[in-house]
């Protein structure tokens, strides 16, 4: 295991760099400048000096000078030691402001997952142990529906019914109009409130997945030899489900949440953008838009990192269930 994982991390630490060179590369190249923007903005001014001036001495001040290759060099000297830099559009540090907004997206991604796993596994058994039945057909199809339509129309839908048709929720933000005259736990229950729907939207598209994945696997196993032994010998329909066939369903489903526990944090960037909660994932898009490279850059290397611990972590946790495996 030792060797495994330092294997896997030395891996990881090529892929990093190559991930971050490119997305580096795309931020260059992208027709959207944050300095182009500024430079003719303050050239616009009365008594400005001429574009062409501005532009270059902006480049030169957030350090742009230099080709791709240049820029990509500076820019990862800096991060290995844990510099960042500034964001362009917050004008504070970039891990300052990515402290300021990873709660929200925190908060409204580990309740939607809690909600999905509650949902999710149970229903994808009751539809595999009635297969065929109305009640696996139901599961079916909601399960379908929540994987098929788009994030913005179940958020658009939900809106127009909570929001705009029976008034219960506030159609954007994180806060009412009337928060600061709140106490301290108002104002928490004022935030959960603005929570809900984005947090059913995230449900309703996520859960769909792990419902077939669950449905699936439980059926695989109970066509097992195990299983009809189990039977055979008189056990409770209940004790095979609960507990013989449901522990090993839970070798595959530990793989895939465990893969899933990291991307708590990276946020949900259409759900954000659609109710503006000022979460890691509507910031990011902020800045992504206007140019901002030094936070672009720290949040898709913060994906990335994601990513690759979110392997990593499948792979441990299935050794873990399943002792038979060896990762080696």
């Amino acid at each position: 295991m030792k060797k495994f994982l330092i294997r896997r991390l030395l891996l990881s630490i090529v892929i990093l760099f190559f991930v971050s060179f490119i997305i580096y590369s795309i931020e260059r190249c992208l027709p959207t400048s944050y300095v182009e923007g500024k430079a003719r903005q303050m050239s616009q001014k009365a008594g400005a000096r001429p574009y062409e001036e501005l532009l270059e001495q902006l480049t030169n001040s957030y350090g742009l000078e230099g080709n791709m290759l240049q820029g990509y060099a500076k820019w990862l000297s800096n991060a290995v030691k844990g510099e960042f830099g500034d964001s362009w559009v917050w004008s504070k540090p970039v891990t300052e402001k990515f402290k300021d907004v990873i709660w929200y997206s925190f908060a409204m991604s580990g309740i939607s997952f809690i909600f999905q796993v509650i949902v999710a596994i149970p229903l994808g058994i009751l539809s595999a142990r009635k297969q065929y039945s109305r009640a696996d057909y139901a599961v079916t199809v909601f399960a379908l529906i929540g994987i098929s339509l788009p994030t913005f129309f179940i958020a658009t839908l939900l809106k127009w019914v909570f929001s705009i048709n029976l008034g219960w929720f506030d159609l954007y933000g994180i806060v009412g109009r009337m928060h600061e005259q709140l106490s301290p736990i108002g104002q928490l229950l004022d935030m959960g409130k603005h929570l809900i729907l984005p947090v059913v939207t995230l449900t309703v598209v996520s859960v769909g997945n792990l419902m077939r994945y669950t449905r699936t696997n439980m059926l695989e196993v109970l066509n097992s030899d195990y299983i009809r032994t189990a039977r055979a010998k008189g056990l409770s329909e209940n004790r095979v489900i609960n507990y013989h066939a449901f522990r090993n369903i839970l070798i595959p489903i530990v793989t895939l949440l465990g893969s899933t526990i990291p991307t708590l944090f990276g946020g949900a960037m259409i759900t954000e953008t659609l109710f503006q909660i000022p979460g890691i994932g509507y910031t990011s898009y902020l800045s992504l838009t206007q140019g901002d490279v030094p936070f672009t850059m720290f949040y898709m290397v913060f994906l990335a990192i994601l990513t690759l611990l979110g392997t990593l972590i499948a792979d441990i946790l299935y050794a873990v269930v399943d002792p038979r495996v060896r990762v080696n």
